[in-house]
């Protein structure tokens, strides 16, 4: 009977510890997180544009999805459109005006459960000095031990799709799509003491 009480304390203690877990603090790694945007070009082509030295923070708290957030620095010195030509347009005052506005930001503001390993993320982007609201639909890939650092990691992927006139990115609309589709992955590890 002893052993039988034992057992489900045991089992019940394990059952309440998700409940007691703490946030945990993940520095994103650059040479695995890649936002990829594409759009359509006068009906003719479906390019695409990557944004990589991508600089950011995420918490995720397992127990309570609603305590995480993520805050992310996309320096356009990592905006590449796949050709030198492309590259220089794309941040030429066209488009992003690089010189003037050096990176874009997400600041998440909402994150909320959407079904098992999936996650909504409402946040703040801000490019060109001009913010707007953008949901993510997220998948959680993997948790737990990466096997060259050690550490404790986390890997997403998601999804968005944002109109670039909000953002003062609008030229040659709508013959070249204003809706461009975002697909994000990304790994991150618990920064090891210093």
């Amino acid at each position: 009977m002893r052993i039988r009480l034992l057992s489900a304390a045991a089992l019940l203690a394990f059952a309440v510890a998700p409940a007691f877990a703490a946030p945990v603090t993940y520095k994103l790694d650059p040479a695995h997180t890649i936002v990829l945007a594409q759009w359509n070009h006068f009906g003719f082509s479906n390019p695409s544009a990557s944004f990589t030295d991508v600089d950011g923070t995420l918490v995720y708290d397992a127990a309570n999805v609603a305590k995480s957030s993520v805050q992310v620095t996309l320096p356009l010195t990592g905006l590449n459109g796949f050709s030198t030509k492309f590259n220089e347009h794309l941040r030429s005052g066209d488009f992003f005006d690089a010189t003037t506005f050096p990176s874009a930001t997400f600041k998440s503001t909402k994150v909320e459960a959407a079904g098992e390993g999936k996650l909504k993320v409402t946040g703040d982007l801000t490019v060109k000095d001009v913010t707007r609201p953008v949901v993510l639909d997220v998948t959680l890939n993997k948790a737990g031990e990466h096997p060259m650092s050690k550490a404790p990691a986390i890997g997403f992927d998601a999804t968005a799709t944002v109109s670039r006139t909000e953002f003062g990115l609008g030229k040659f609309a709508p013959a070249v799509s204003d809706e461009v589709k975002l697909r994000i992955t990304t790994e991150a590890s618990v920064p090891k003491a210093k």
